[in-house]
């Protein structure tokens, strides 16, 4: 069977295996959980410095993220650096209950497991007390683990295409994380998780002024090599671990450089092995993990094994969210993005009650889209990052959204004029596709049929009532068959890194707007499509649910700070 073949068959069988996997969940408890913190035993941990909000870069209010005015650049330092890693990756909060603990991270996870792993390739500088080389994030501890130590040289030849200060982060999936609980879906949940590490650090990168791009051209080989992953010897009895994503982090504007590749000279990469490399894998399950054979086989399908030697023309810095035509909502200047990014959490349950305004929903609608008709790098964060038109739409379920008709409705995040006609055509032929009164003409809205949506809300995302009780769930909807068949089944993988980074942001924007939201991975995939038409047709397929409203707070958990065990304040880069 060929690769892409083996991707849909991979698709069409973790629809209606999930049921079974979902069942078993109800047996599963904290004791049996995998440790969640990879570590390179015998690597030197160098800990970053633990700033609180009032220390050296106090971040901007959250709104300025996305304004016209773009943050001014900070200079790469031990603190940015710090900054970066926290907002992007850290630990946010410890929880405790009935002798369990568990960590929150600024990126959201399935099932809170984490299979995602963060990488830092920097060269040398006078400002920054670190050797040149590669690091492994250490969330636990706050810390980078130096696992290569190479030439300042050969870093810089492989930085130089890039601004003065670049530098690579890249992320890997520990598939076994989510396997042991989620069997043959967890490759899917690596791969959204995988998205809302990507939007964390783009998000990172805008509170320091930084931008972010993703390397799209690189091929997962080099990636893997990059980030010492073909080393199996030093992941001898320890879980595998494998390449997804590098980007180039650009805290330097120069208005000269016109262009970034991405991709990099494959010819020093040939040379990798030439360093020193420190550390072995660590163990995280006591016992054998259970195989997947179809995780093994669309991971080896979904591999990326060609590079493209393409471009990303630069623009002096992203640009803001066009002006809105209705009146702005009105949130506070002075919240910051450090308190949003730190109090952001995953709803367990919602009350069923609390509503938002309209103004409230169309700016958090407005958040996601990327307004594809812009060239890349003009387009607004975080949609600045990815080098592709938008592949994924949302299908929603209006529940309690003040001054708007409650219902199904659409929104269609990208430019293409004939997207409209496409989905009216494959979808039920009685939809309305009205425009709702109160909407901005910038958003491509779409009201499908009103009444009350929230029993086949909840009953099409496994019978969670979380669906139907918030204010509003959605489906986000991908262009399936004709993305795989333009791309490849490599972008498989990246129309769930599409759903991440829209999870992300409405993450994000439901806190600033004072309610919560949550992801939703149990869903029934073609009961979905039958509610929107369009089953069996497989050209559009339901990738990953959301849901936003008001929170219930559990109040048997005890909250901790994140590094509340570390004390002294760390200063010293020393091992």
């Amino acid at each position: 069977m060929n690769p892409l073949e083996l991707v849909k068959q991979y698709h069409e069988q973790t629809k209606h295996e999930f049921n079974r996997h979902a069942r078993a969940l109800g047996y599963m408890d904290w004791a049996n959980q995998p440790d969640p913190f990879r570590r390179y035993e015998g690597a030197p941990l160098y800990a970053l410095p633990l700033l609180a909000a009032g220390d050296d870069l106090v971040a901007p209010p959250y709104e300025s993220l996305y304004s016209s005015q773009p943050v001014p650049p900070q200079p790469v330092t031990l603190n940015s650096l710090s900054r970066f890693f926290e907002y992007g990756l850290s630990i946010t909060a410890w929880k405790e209950y009935g002798g369990n603990r568990w960590a929150l991270r600024s990126n959201p996870s399935s099932g809170n497991l984490h299979p995602t792993e963060g990488y830092l390739l920097i060269r040398e500088t006078a400002d920054l007390p670190l050797k040149a080389g590669l690091y492994h994030y250490a969330p636990k501890e706050h810390g980078l683990e130096h696992r290569w130590h190479g030439s300042n040289e050969v870093i810089d030849v492989l930085l130089q295409p890039f601004p003065a200060q670049s530098f690579f982060v890249g992320l890997s999936s520990i598939h076994w994380r989510e396997a042991w609980k989620y069997g043959e879906r967890a490759f899917r949940y690596c791969q959204h998780d995988i998205g809302h590490a990507l939007g964390t650090l783009r998000i990172a990168g805008a509170v320091l002024g930084w931008r972010v791009f993703l390397l799209a051209g690189l091929d997962d080989r080099t990636i893997g090599a990059l980030l010492g992953l073909n080393r199996l010897h030093e992941f001898e009895r320890a879980e595998p671990e494998f390449p997804e994503l590098l980007c180039v982090v650009c805290p330097a504007r120069d208005s000269r450089q016109e262009s970034i590749p991405l991709a990099i000279n494959q010819t020093i990469v040939e040379h990798w092995d030439q360093g020193d490399w420190r550390g072995k894998a660590n163990r995280l399950s006591r016992d054998n993990p259970v195989p997947w054979e179809i995780i093994d086989d669309v991971t080896k399908a979904s591999w990326k094994s060609s590079a493209e030697q393409s471009e990303l023309r630069l623009s002096p810095s992203p640009a803001p969210f066009p002006e809105r035509t209705s009146a702005p909502v009105r949130r506070s200047d002075t919240i910051s993005a450090h308190q949003i990014i730190h109090q952001r959490r995953s709803a367990v349950a919602l009350d069923g009650n609390t509503s938002i305004s309209a103004g409230q929903f169309f700016t958090m609608l407005e958040r996601v889209m990327p307004h594809s008709n812009r060239p890349v790098a003009q387009r607004p964060m975080p949609w600045d990052s990815l080098a592709w038109d938008p592949t994924i739409h949302l299908a929603l379920f209006v529940h309690r959204v003040d001054d708007l008709l409650p219902g199904m409705y659409m929104l269609l995040r990208n430019a293409d004029p004939a997207l409209k006609a496409t989905f009216q055509q494959a979808m039920h032929e009685q939809f309305a596709w009205t425009v709702p009164e109160s909407c901005p003409a910038s958003l491509p809205l779409y009201l499908l049929e009103d009444g009350n949506a929230q029993r086949i809300a909840t009953q099409v995302s496994c019978h969670q009532e979380i669906a139907g009780a918030g204010a509003f769930s959605l489906g986000m909807i991908a262009e399936f068959e004709a993305s795989l068949e333009k791309h490849g089944p490599c972008f498989y993988k990246r129309l769930f890194w599409e759903t991440g980074l829209i999870g992300q942001v409405l993450y994000l924007e439901a806190e600033a707007a004072g309610v919560r939201s949550t992801g939703i991975g149990c869903f029934f995939d073609d009961p979905v499509h039958r509610v929107l038409g369009w089953y069996p047709d497989t050209r559009f397929q339901s990738l990953y649910h959301f849901t936003v409203g008001g929170a219930v707070e559990d109040h048997r958990l005890t909250t901790l700070p994140p590094y509340g065990e570390l004390s002294g304040g760390r200063k010293s880069m020393e091992p």
